[in-house]
């Protein structure tokens, strides 16, 4: 079974239609990318898969059941790390488990979680830092922990590592693979970057203008992917032409 099994979802406004029609199912320990123009519905997309907008056809499972609302399961990441300035990141990674949704824990739960979240990315050492301490690869990190602590079996990821540098880009790309790796959670990552959506995915969606999904690749070429430009070339050139096909038709229909 899937654990996100979206169904026909669309999103529409009186003034104009941003998704139509999307179908979408991430497996467990899956890792699917989604590419777009601007204005395709992608980040719109993540927050009905996240609950957080209610489609107006369509309808979005998890686990099987129907999707009503934010679930603690389903963690959501942004492009910005949101972290609370005024708490240190080990508070900041522990926000939200005690919110209404989120089964009751004792404070030594509580701790375990923070405690396993910060070993998994690499912050255990600056768990008593300020977000003001941070580099943004660090920030980033803190906030993909917070994430963790809630042990979501579905992982949802907008744009998350675009505002940074090459290299610490690269090294959370790899951390990404291991989270995934390691906790087996169905994984969504809404990006712009191409070989981005290549180094990681297992599957490459791509949402036209007009905001349906118009085809899907899927990525089979082994780790580590760095090393191998060349095999990933021709599928490279594939999705960068439907990419450019698609933002052409859009300003026809515009």
């Amino acid at each position: 079974m899937s654990l996100v099994d979206a169904r026909g979802v669309g999103l529409s406004y009186p003034e104009r239609t941003v998704l139509r029609g999307v179908d979408l199912r991430v497996r467990a320990g899956e890792l699917v990318s989604i590419l777009g123009p601007s204005g395709s519905g992608k980040s719109t997309l993540l927050r009905i898969l996240a609950g957080m907008l209610k489609p107006t056809s369509g309808q979005v499972f998890v686990d099987g059941t129907p999707l009503d609302g934010p679930r603690p399961d389903v963690a959501l990441a942004f492009q910005d790390p949101c972290l609370l300035p005024w708490l240190s990141v080990e508070r900041n990674v522990g926000f939200g488990l005690g919110f209404s949704r989120q089964s009751p824990l004792t404070r030594a739960e509580r701790r375990g979680r923070v405690s396993a979240a910060l070993d998994e990315v690499g912050l255990s050492h600056a768990r008593s830092y300020m977000p003001s301490q941070l580099s943004g690869g660090m920030a980033q990190r803190a906030a993909l922990a917070r994430c963790l602590a809630r042990q979501p079996r579905t992982l949802l990821l907008d744009e998350p590592f675009g505002a940074l540098d090459e290299v610490t880009r690269a090294d959370m790309q790899r951390l990404l693979l291991e989270v995934v790796r390691d906790t087996q959670a169905g994984t969504v990552l809404v990006t712009h970057d191409i070989d981005e959506a290549l180094l990681v995915s297992d599957r490459v969606v791509l949402l036209g203008a007009q905001g349906t999904l118009i085809e899907q690749w899927r990525v089979t070429v082994p780790a580590p992917r760095a090393a191998q430009v060349h095999a990933l070339g021709v599928l490279r050139i594939e999705i960068l032409e439907a990419l450019q096909a698609s933002m052409a038709a859009g300003k026809t229909t515009a």
